[in-house]
């Protein structure tokens, strides 16, 4: 990053990102890709400009914030997924637990709290819930406080994730002195777009669990070792993708600590499941998983070429099979990343974390454009930045929304990991792999 340049230009493009976010929360419908690519481009064109010239630091950090306030009312316009929050809400507060029946279920005569008139709007009414119990407590929160108003409850939700991103924001800073490398670097993850419209503005629970993540990371470089993994504990139970993380910690700790710290995880994660804890939550959370690895596809890269490949052997969608070893291939890289890292210290853990989660999105069957935001806030203490290549390219992904009949571009989806792979291979042959960057 360079030093703070003129004010006029930093105000042009925190203004200019400021009416862009306007627009996409208020006037911009889904399958209105054009105007969202448009948008995104414009919001990005500010944040490229923000990174250049990057802001001092607390006007920085109040940009980010303000830049977030801006979708406070808004209903999440890009994203549908709060229906979903909303009937698993009501079913909280009213004592039921949200993973043992499906909304299907409930309506063909079960008893159920959760009102009649949302489930016309899910997208999953024929699944069990996949959201873990510290997401199914913010949406028990945020029904409780308003059952019968859709704006207060995502606004709810809104301000528990505005203030994760608050501690995200105090963590970055502080592990980035901690490590010694300029606190300006934060916003490599607080401006970014894609953070702020799918985190923000979407509502999705990647800001609590990377916030959790961070506060382990920063624990662990207190010597606060309990700590770090009751944070773990709530990343984990917000969104479970981080407990992929855990053999990073084997040689960074040593055998016996290590032990004791996935003992207190374990631990943590029985006190937070602890409410939902029944043979149901078992049963019906893993066929969710099992859906995930098994039916469910958008946006993949290496899933996609092997799809048609089998299509080309067999004449069927093969993705029972190719997800299943998929997935045992990225539990074996992590497995190995693990193993094999060269410089397995506290200060490196961030890069070897950005590896592990970037492996296992190139392997996935199933990548959201939210799905990245974690990859962007461990790429700010690295020196790699195709995590932002991917970010901002990620909104092509939006082109199947551009009709009811949702049909994915492939060729978008080719484009996109063309060029992020691209810069990912001229990283790789160019930049340093263990030391972090200190400019």
């Amino acid at each position: 990053m360079r030093a703070p340049g003129p004010a006029w230009g930093q105000g042009a493009a925190v203004l200019g990102s400021g009416v862009a976010y306007v627009l996409l929360a208020y006037a911009t419908p889904r399958p209105d890709f054009g105007s969202l690519l448009l948008l995104f481009a414009a919001a990005f064109g500010g944040y490229a400009w923000l990174l250049y010239r990057p802001l001092p630091l607390r006007y920085g950090l109040l940009a980010a914030l303000l830049l977030r306030l801006l979708w406070l009312p808004a209903l999440p316009a890009l994203s549908d997924d709060y229906h979903r929050f909303r009937w698993d809400g009501a079913l909280v507060v009213a004592g039921q637990s949200p993973y043992r029946y499906r909304p299907d279920e409930l309506l063909s005569g079960r008893p159920t709290a959760a009102p009649a008139s949302i489930y016309p709007l899910l997208n999953s009414p024929h699944y069990y819930s996949v959201y873990p119990p510290v997401s199914q407590a913010a949406f028990g929160l945020a029904s409780k406080l308003f059952p019968g108003s859709a704006r207060g409850f995502v606004i709810v939700l809104r301000l528990l994730l505005l203030a994760a991103e608050a501690a995200t924001a105090a963590l970055l800073v502080a592990l980035l002195r901690h490590f010694g490398q300029p606190p300006r670097q934060a916003f490599l993850y607080l401006l970014n777009p894609l953070v702020v419209v799918e985190l923000a503005g979407n509502l999705h629970f990647e800001a609590l669990s990377t916030c959790g993540l961070l506060a382990a990371i920063w624990a662990l470089t207190q010597g606060r070792r309990t700590l770090s993994a009751g944070a773990l504990a709530v990343s984990v139970a917000a969104k479970l993708l981080p407990l992929l993380l855990l053999p990073l910690l084997l040689r960074r700790l040593g055998w016996r600590a290590f032990l004791a710290y996935a003992s207190l995880l374990a631990m943590g994660l029985m006190v937070l499941f602890g409410p939902f804890l029944s043979l149901e939550l078992v049963r019906n959370f893993s066929r969710s998983l099992d859906l995930y690895f098994h039916k469910f596809e958008f946006n993949a890269s290496l899933y996609y070429l092997m799809r048609a490949v089998g299509y080309w052997r067999t004449g069927y969608n093969e993705i029972a099979l190719i997800g299943t070893h998929l997935g045992l291939v990225a539990v074996a890289w992590v497995a190995v990343l693990g193993w094999r890292e060269r410089q397995p210290t506290l200060r490196t853990l961030p890069l070897a974390a950005l590896a592990a989660l970037t492996g296992y999105y190139l392997l996935a069957t199933t990548v959201h454009p939210w799905y990245l935001t974690p990859l962007v806030a461990l790429s700010v203490f690295t020196r790699f930045r195709f995590a932002l290549v991917w970010s901002g390219l990620a909104v092509l992904s939006y082109a199947a929304y551009r009709n009811s009949g949702y049909a994915e571009s492939l060729t978008l989806v080719a484009a996109e990991y063309v060029v992020v792979l691209a810069v990912l291979g001229w990283e790789l042959a160019h930049r340093p792999l263990e030391s972090p960057t200190r400019g």
